[in-house]
């Protein structure tokens, strides 16, 4: 059987004219290198060199020569494979990570920062997908607001408190009573997760909204609050455009909603590059969280 030792051997003869300079170059010494040699002949099946003696130089023989060109392909494939391997246990890369709005705006901007400067050549894929149930296909981490099926493992990255998102005239400054929302003109994101949580929370409450428009863009939400459409309830996090908007006003609710729940979910050993990543995406969490960002 043909070894990539045995390979390269034969390389290193043939760069270096002389099993003497191929030995040292390879750290072998020639009587060692001999052995590599007569190794590959045997799994050849003849010469591969011929061996003149004395001062002149080994020549490579026709059918070292195929063996040769089929050699240094292989010889830079497994050089590549050593990079790479070597890059990845380092932390290089590509990691693969399924977000959502909230998080792409929020969470993941340090962590990619923080993720390329210890890693610059790292490839970072993101895809943003609104979805009732996560799905890891092609994905290392995904971002969810929610702690997916039993056979994920997951970390529960921070909760984020609902607010209204009113007009400013449309009621005095502080909480409001979630009964006045009952029968009011509403903006909602697309009935799913988080969404139809609190939905259905508002129902047990006996509040049910008259939804006037839905949309999957936060900021299409605001935007058509400012406008006067209608109310909205939406996480603290998804607020985060309204700033100082003066027509736009937070109200804490009362009695308080269940808060949105971001977890980051993962299916078996992660790459060193995709755990690096779940770490960074942690401390990201815990600062939010400590700093009061995910409050009113």
């Amino acid at each position: 059987m043909i070894e990539l030792r045995h390979l390269a051997a034969l390389d290193a003869v043939v760069a270096e004219g002389t099993f003497g300079r191929a030995a040292t170059r390879l750290g072998y010494t020639q009587s060692t290198l001999s052995q590599q040699i007569a190794a590959l002949e045997r799994s050849v099946g003849g010469a591969v060199f011929d061996r003149p003696g004395g001062p002149r130089p080994v020549r490579i023989t026709p059918l070292g020569r195929v063996v040769l060109e089929h050699a240094q392909g292989m010889l830079r494939s497994a050089a590549d494979a050593d990079e790479a391997i070597a890059r990845f246990h380092a932390g290089g890369g590509r990691v693969d990570i399924g977000t959502f709005q909230t998080v792409t705006n929020v969470v993941l901007p340090p962590v990619v920062a923080a993720a390329r400067a210890e890693h610059p050549d790292c490839d970072i894929r993101l895809v943003e997908d609104e979805s009732e149930e996560p799905s890891l296909t092609g994905l290392d981490l995904m971002f969810f607001d929610g702690p997916g099926g039993p056979d994920l493992d997951r970390v529960r990255l921070l909760a984020d408190e609902h607010v209204l998102v009113a007009p400013r005239s449309l009621f005095r400054r502080g909480p409001v009573a979630v009964e006045r929302l009952d029968g009011a003109p509403m903006i909602g994101l697309p009935r799913i997760c988080d969404q139809r949580r609190v939905e259905d929370r508002l129902a047990e409450l006996g509040v049910r909204p008259r939804f006037v428009f839905r949309t999957a863009d936060n900021q299409a939400v605001v935007s058509m609050v400012r406008g006067g459409l209608g109310c909205a309830v939406l996480p603290v996090l998804a607020t985060r455009s309204v700033g100082r908007d003066e027509e736009v006003v937070l109200h804490k609710i009362r009695p308080a909603l269940p808060p949105r729940e971001i977890y980051l979910l993962w299916q078996g050993t992660l790459s060193p590059l995709a755990a690096r990543v779940r770490d960074l995406s942690i401390d990201a969490s815990r600062a939010l969280t400590s700093s009061g960002a995910c409050r009113l």
